[in-house]
């Protein structure tokens, strides 16, 4: 069978992988300085989503960085090592804000401007329709939307291919989410 071997990619080799990742974190972050719902959760969501958009629009993701489903959510498994690296450098800052539901935000502060060379204009207007579509919604509304047929399938810590990209919920039943589950254990996935 033709593409039986085909193998998925939870990472994908970018070009500068690593400080497109970086520079997206600042630039995410200043531009979502005026969202009081902004913090750690929203900032993953971003991230996956512009990661994703950009694979299923151009065949390659934005950071190529590797994704993981997490309870509240895909999240990018290098975030909190970046994330020190660019506090330690004095990129960002993380300030921690008790919302009135007693809810603590972990808030991504930019300290200075992004770097933005290395990204195309309709890279960037990805990563910008992603930070309005979320923007007046806050950490349990992003989490539970990320909750789709590509979150469910997996199991917490499981790594999360670019393909699933392509998945779709319309339609989606209890049991494609189990034959995938079952199809997942099977390969490998």
């Amino acid at each position: 069978m033709a593409g039986k071997d085909k193998k998925l990619s939870f990472t994908v080799a970018v070009e500068r992988s690593a400080q497109r990742f970086r520079e997206l974190i600042v630039y995410i972050s200043k531009k979502s300085e005026a969202d009081s719902y902004f913090g750690a959760v929203k900032l993953n969501k971003i991230l996956y989503h512009s990661d994703f958009r950009a694979f299923e629009r151009f065949g390659i993701p934005l950071t190529g960085m590797g994704y993981f489903r997490l309870p509240k959510g895909p999240a990018p498994k290098a975030l909190l090592p970046i994330r020190r690296e660019l506090e330690a450098e004095g990129a960002i800052r993380l300030e921690r804000v008790t919302l009135p539901n007693g809810y603590v935000q972990h808030r991504t502060i930019a300290l200075r401007d992004p770097i933005l060379e290395h990204f195309t204009t309709d890279e960037i207007q990805i990563v910008d329709s992603v930070i309005a579509e979320l923007w007046n919604q806050n950490a349990s509304e992003v989490s539970d939307a990320s909750h789709d047929v590509r979150w469910r399938v997996l199991n917490n810590q499981d790594p999360m291919p670019y393909e699933f990209a392509f998945l779709s919920n319309e339609g989606v039943t209890r049991d494609d989410i189990e034959r995938t589950k079952q199809l997942a254990s099977e390969h490998g996935w």
